[in-house]
């Protein structure tokens, strides 16, 4: 029974692991051959050389692995990846690995890989005639009374040889005798041998008889063991026992208790006193194995279990029972008692995984076989129905295969190792008995990485703000990228993405360290020069094929103070800010001397012009506006006034270190009619210089009518474009009186940053911690864009004819 269920499970592994070829590559090349070796080899001998019987190139065996994966007698048998041949690993005893089983296999299981090849291989052992038959005792003692009649039955111990087939027993001979012979009954177990009376006995003539039994086997030359055997003839007691039933069959759970009687039997004798008295015992052929089950009770007759009882071990038992009378010379006779054992649901399922590969990739698809699962019952029946299943919130299921009781384990999802990179299956096996017994068996699946993830940036797009007149070399800013992948997937480097264009040409001066994204200027930036620009960084990832994003980043130059303030007017003929104004003595106060014009290369408070009077012949006379330059008299001249003033004018700006310029007037005082007599001159070379004038503001009319034009077409093309939310707008502003100032508007993300003059707008505010010369005016675009397009549409168009109308005028 037991050899049985090994061959049984050998089978079912065989088909196991061939389906789990054919799910797994499909293409997987199957093959089986066949070797017999006999037994007593020596360790090392060849058994075949399998790669030559398959047509497997022998020099390509060890690079494909070529070895044993399954086997049913793994230590027996191993393969030389040199040459491919099959040798045996030690002495093999054909008796020690299958016992009585015929014929004697041993299934080998051999593997090869890229591509994979699964060859069965079955070993047949074949008996060698090692052993010689041998009976239980050296001598056996027969009491046999001489009432005995002819074909009196006297059943002997048979012999055992552990060969199998032809080399077992085969025949027994009795040695030569008057009185007996012998018959050979042919069993399940063996053949037995029967003594039989075929002359009547007299014990007056003789009292004791010798014989010799001797068992042969069928080897050649055959090999042969005996049993001499002592008959003493006794008195007369010519009754034997009689059982009262023909046969006696039981059906015996497997689970019953030791001390359960199985049944009881019975048998009658017809003497009287002891030779009529009966007593029980197991016949003289029933195994050892089975004595340790049963026990007979040699008065009642009960068969009693002394031993646990496995019906996947074995299902039947047939055992003789012996019934002899207490007679002096005792008269016996056997009964064949067969208890069937029945099958209790006692066996919990046993799994038996096997897994293809130690992680799948994330990007299987759905179907992808896993692992197989093969689900084995020792017990019978319903008790032997087994169904597999695991839990339903995991992407994978099982899917049974055309051979009972095997699952393959394959995926019934889309997987992502960024959401979870390891599955723990619970695997439960239920049979069907009553009640249900289950197993449970884990297994883990690892998803490994498939890079399917771009790196992102933290930020989209950056907006940075450096202040001009930066250190060459030193790190300006840096922009960072994750990515959710692992390992090489999740390497990410840097670089800037440079093109040939107007609007990335300040690419060149930059540089970017490719590990951590920090990013360095190669000069500094002047704020006068550039107020914005835009770039773009790329990051990749090391993964094959690589997968790479980029970012938008807007850099924002802050301005610093560093333009001194430039004096337009007045300017003298060598370029120094000298002038001469002259006014008649009788003007009134609050007339307008002169204008003193300046202009800042700053914006904001860097750029804000506030002007002073440093020095000046007499404070009474003359003032100053601080915010427009004007230089105006403060009351009217008198008799004792000086005919001629200086006057030092300081111009600085609004900076956190204010830098300055001066400039020197000096204002003669004349008489009125020097004074006319002045302005008559300058009319005279007024009148010369307009000539010239007229020429260029003719041109600078028809200039101003074609740009008219243009700024139309431009505007009518701007409101149907679309702005985003990340440009740049820069709006010059006109100049302060006195002051040529700026005043810059620009956009970053939800805010609009203006910088300005001397004024500021109403309604904006400064933000904290910024900039002093930074203001946030409200934005309103995104509710009012069309608007506000509109609206500076229409502004412009008048602010072009409003020009165009006043070089008209001056024209005529």
């Amino acid at each position: 029974m037991e050899q049985r269920r090994r061959s049984h499970q050998l089978e079912l592994n065989a088909k196991l692991a061939f389906i789990a070829v054919l799910l797994l590559f499909g293409r997987a090349v199957w093959a089986q051959i066949r070797y017999s070796i006999t037994e007593e080899q020596k360790d090392g001998a060849a058994v075949g050389n399998i790669a030559k019987d398959l047509g497997i190139d022998y020099r390509t065996l060890k690079e494909r692995g070529f070895r044993i994966v399954s086997t049913s007698g793994e230590s027996m048998f191993s393969v030389n990846q040199n040459d491919g041949v099959l040798y045996v690993n030690g002495k093999i005893d054909r008796e020690e690995v299958c016992e009585r089983s015929t014929p004697c296999l041993s299934n080998l299981k051999i593997a090869l890989e890229n591509p994979l090849e699964i060859h069965y291989v079955t070993v047949e052992i074949l008996d060698v005639n090692d052993h010689s038959p041998r009976f239980p005792e050296n001598e056996k003692r027969l009491e046999i009374g001489e009432s005995s009649l002819p074909g009196a039955r006297y059943p002997l111990q048979a012999a055992r040889d552990p060969d199998s087939g032809s080399n077992s027993v085969q025949t027994y001979k009795l040695s030569h005798n008057d009185n007996f012979r012998l018959e050979i009954k042919d069993r399940e177990d063996g053949k037995i041998p029967i003594l039989i009376l075929h002359k009547p006995l007299d014990r007056e003539v003789t009292k004791n008889i010798k014989l010799e039994l001797t068992a042969l086997d069928g080897g050649r030359p055959p090999k042969s063991g005996s049993v001499e055997i002592f008959i003493d003839v006794l008195d007369i007691n010519d009754n034997v026992p009689i059982f009262t039933k023909e046969t006696y069959t039981v059906v015996l759970n497997e689970n019953a208790p030791v001390g359960t009687t199985v049944v009881q039997v019975n048998a009658t004798d017809l003497d009287e006193g002891q030779n009529g008295q009966v007593v029980y015992a197991l016949g003289n052929n029933v195994d050892d194995n089975i004595r340790e089950l049963f026990q007979v009770n040699s008065v009642t007759g009960d068969i009693i279990v002394t031993g646990l009882l496995d019906f996947e071990v074995k299902d039947t038992y047939e055992i003789d029972i012996q019934a002899s009378d207490k007679g002096i010379v005792p008269l016996a006779t056997d009964k064949s008692v067969i208890i069937k054992i029945v099958d209790v649901n006692d066996n919990a399922p046993e799994m038996e995984v096997t897994s293809f590969s130690s992680a799948i990739p994330e990007d299987s698809r759905p179907g992808t076989t896993v692992a197989l699962i093969s689900v084995t019952d020792l017990d019978s029946g319903l008790n032997g129905k087994i169904s597999c299943s695991i839990s339903d919130d995991i992407p994978f299921k099982l899917m049974p295969s055309s051979q009972d009781n095997i699952y393959s384990l394959v995926t019934s999802g889309l997987l992502d190792r960024e959401s979870k990179f390891q599955y723990d299956i619970t695997l439960v096996a239920n049979d069907a008995g009553q009640p249900s017994l289950s197993s449970v068996k884990s297994m883990s699946v690892l998803i490994s990485d498939v890079n399917d993830n771009t790196p992102e940036f933290a930020f989209s797009p950056y907006a940075f703000y450096v202040m001009e007149n930066n250190v060459p070399g030193k790190i300006l800013f840096s922009v960072s990228a994750t990515d959710k992948d692992s390992n090489e997937n999740a390497m990410i480097s840097y670089q800037i993405w440079r093109e040939n264009s107007e609007e990335n040409k300040y690419t060149s001066f930059l540089n970017i360290n490719s590990e951590n994204g920090d990013i360095y200027a190669l000069k500094s930036f002047d704020f006068e020069t550039v107020k914005m620009f835009q770039f773009h960084v790329l990051a990749s990832d090391s993964g094959a094929p690589s997968l790479s994003s980029n970012v938008t980043v807007n850099v924002f130059i802050l301005d610093q103070n560093d333009n001194v303030p430039v004096i337009l007017y007045p300017v003298s003929a060598n370029g120094s800010a000298e002038g001469v104004e002259e006014i008649p003595r009788n003007v009134n106060a609050g007339h307008l001397v002169t204008k003193v014009r300046a202009y800042d290369a700053d914006i904001g408070y860097n750029g804000w012009l506030l002007f002073s009077l440093q020095e000046v012949s007499d404070h009474s006379l003359f003032g100053l506006d601080r915010y427009t330059g004007q230089i105006r008299t403060l009351r009217s001249f008198t008799e004792t006034d000086e005919a001629q003033h200086k006057l030092l004018i300081l111009v600085k700006d609004n900076g956190n270190v204010s830098l300055s310029a001066t400039a020197t007037v000096i204002v003669k005082v004349v008489e009125p009619k020097e004074a006319f007599a002045a302005s008559d001159v300058k009319n005279t070379v007024k009148d010369e210089e307009e000539n010239n004038v007229t020429f260029y503001l003719m041109i600078t009319l028809g200039s101003v009518s074609v740009l008219f034009v243009i700024s139309i077409i431009v505007l009518i093309v701007m409101q149907c474009s679309k702005s985003t939310d990340y440009s740049s707008k820069y709006l010059q502003d006109t100049n302060y009186d006195g002051t040529m100032c700026h005043s810059i508007q620009y956009r970053s993300g939800d805010k609009r940053y203006m910088l300005v003059g001397p004024r500021m707008s109403i309604g904006s505010t400064i933000v904290p911690g910024s900039n002093g010369n930074t203001l946030v005016i409200p934005d309103r675009r995104r509710r009012c864009s069309g608007e506000v397009r509109k609206g500076l549409a229409l502004c412009y168009i008048a602010l072009m004819a409003s020009i165009e109308l006043v070089l008209f005028l001056m024209l005529f």
